[in-house]
């Protein structure tokens, strides 16, 4: 069984500089410059490169994106080739002004991370006072403007308890989507592996969450969570669920793991990756076109081929709509096709262990 290996999604960090220090950084990102970002000029190419392998949603993304002076020339470059394109920010550099000139650069979404529903639990995630603050502020200012804008959540067992607030929260800031995402340890999130939710409570998290998009006016998603796809396919066998919402018609149509797939990530050096979590190198933009790696990559190629997934995964009915998480699994056993560490399915249709 082959997946098709069509580009759907990419996540750019197109620079590495950020203005805070979140305890769970991927990237460990903190104040540059960093040596080796590509220029203006570059980033512009590169577009051009994407463009011949297809038009996929492109999230530009960092560390913090704003403190690149050119982004809203390399936006305003990506909607001109026809991407949809979408920024991901922690929201404090936002003023009404930056927010005006957002919209002008056709940027179609924003994405602001809330990682706790009051002041003491995201600035604790953030390690800066103020940043819920400065995250309000910017959401308010993109308001303003009349730009899109979803909440962005990473799920811990610091604040997995208040997922319902945090919902709550961004539905009353009038946010269109709310994504959650399950912490993946890498970069920073090594240090705080010990604040990783368990199987059981991985499993938990995701039905309820599954259930609010059975109501919700938002669209809900999750991300770093493939097994949610698992759990939505049970209910819509057992349940007859229908989709009633763009949420509901979104995840009929996607899959869990899209790394290699359908997705991928570009580092803010150019190197090629199936997501940001997964830091295996399929190819470096410095040397090959982004064409030659997404078509030729052997890590994407394997990643296609389910018949090289291993363990329960590889067993799994729920193989092709879930995936496991792959960035887990190679930071458990250093292979990235090992069996997900964090799910309680029992391939074959048994109990959760």
């Amino acid at each position: 069984m082959k997946l098709p290996g069509d580009l759907r999604m990419i996540a750019w960090e197109i620079t590495r500089s950020c203005n805070l220090n979140c305890i769970h950084c991927r990237a460990a990102s903190q104040y540059g410059p960093y040596e080796g970002e590509f220029s203006t000029e570059r980033c512009v190419s590169l577009l051009d490169e994407i463009a011949e392998v297809g038009h996929p949603v492109i999230i530009l993304t960092g560390g913090e994106p704003y403190m690149r002076d050119d982004i809203f020339e390399i936006a305003a470059e990506g909607d001109r080739r026809g991407f949809r394109m979408v920024l991901a920010t922690n929201g404090t550099l936002v003023t009404g002004q930056i927010a005006e000139k957002t919209k002008r650069a056709g940027i179609k979404r924003i994405s602001i991370s809330i990682d706790g529903p009051d002041a003491t639990g995201h600035d604790a995630f953030r390690g800066v006072d103020g940043a819920f603050k400065g995250a309000l502020e910017g959401i308010e200012a993109f308001r303003g403007a009349g730009v899109e804008f979803q909440i962005n959540t990473t799920i811990t067992e610091m604040n997995r308890k208040d997922l319902p607030r945090i919902m709550d929260l961004a539905v009353s800031l009038g946010a269109a989507a709310h994504h959650i995402f399950l912490l993946v340890p890498t970069g920073r999130a090594r240090d705080m592996a010990h604040q990783a939710i368990g199987a059981a409570e991985y499993e938990e998290t995701l039905t309820w969450f599954h259930e609010q998009t059975l109501t919700s006016r938002m669209q809900l998603k999750a991300t770093c969570a493939p097994q949610y796809y698992r759990i939505y396919h049970q209910d819509k066998r057992k349940k007859a669920v229908r989709d009633r919402d763009e949420a509901g018609g979104l995840h009929s149509m996607t899959r869990g793991c899209m790394g290699g797939s359908s997705f991928c990530f570009i580092s803010h050096r150019g190197q090629v990756q199936p997501c940001g979590f997964l830091e295996v190198d399929c190819g470096q933009l410095t040397e090959k076109s982004f064409k030659d790696i997404w078509k030729h990559s052997k890590v994407f190629n394997d990643l296609r081929d389910l018949s090289l997934y291993k363990g329960k995964c590889g067993r799994c009915e729920f193989l092709k709509v879930c995936g496991g998480c792959r960035a887990r699994a190679y930071e458990e056993t250093g292979d990235y096709l090992a069996e997900e560490p964090l799910c309680a399915w029992i391939p074959g249709g048994g109990e959760n262990r």
